[in-house]
């Protein structure tokens, strides 16, 4: 399975693989920090990025960056995690890839929240640098409608303690972020 003769193109894949798990961390900051100026950086000009709810659905770069607004409007602060992520690439196209990245979500709206999230991805690279063309976000635990305001009736709820706690934020992160984003 692995010959001498395929070792360039091994090595070539592993940084592609490299690439796009950095590619994955920048997304997470960028929604964090709500910049929107790294988030024009992460999608091809095409993108479509959705929810599997169908609550959020953007196409193209623009309409993108306009959602992720919409959102850092709504949202308090959030400090997102990626864990595993399975990337495959097109035997036919060295610059196409598909995935499936598994993260969670720490936020403070309200109260504590924590959402459970799958990202199954699309990737394209462009001008050599890979971006994502399609995200689709697949919330598998959420806030309920309480605490977002937005989601709809019949979701998978967390733990009913960290969705009624109505403590007030408190520390540092919380405040530091206020005076970085607002309220």
């Amino acid at each position: 399975m692995t010959r001498a003769g395929d070792l360039p193109r091994r090595i070539c894949r592993l940084e592609d693989r490299a690439e796009i798990g950095e590619l994955v961390a920048r997304y997470c900051l960028g929604l964090d920090d709500r910049d929107l100026a790294r988030m024009t950086e992460l999608f091809t000009p095409d993108a479509v990025v959705r929810s599997s709810d169908r609550v959020m659905h953007a196409a193209g770069l623009r309409a993108v960056v306009a959602m992720f607004r919409g959102r850092f409007a709504v949202l308090g602060p959030s400090n997102r995690f990626t864990h595993d992520r399975n990337v495959q690439f097109e035997d036919d196209d060295p610059d196409a890839a598909s995935g499936i990245v598994l993260a969670h979500a720490e936020m403070n709206r309200r109260g504590q929240m924590l959402a459970a999230i799958r990202y199954a991805d699309r990737y394209r690279r462009l001008e050599g640098r890979w971006r994502i063309a399609e995200r689709v976000i697949v919330l598998l635990l959420r806030p309920d409608r309480r605490v977002l305001g937005r989601t709809r009736a019949g979701a998978c709820r967390p733990d009913a303690r960290l969705t009624t706690r109505r403590a007030r934020p408190t520390g540092p992160r919380v405040d530091g972020w206020r005076a970085d984003h607002g309220p």
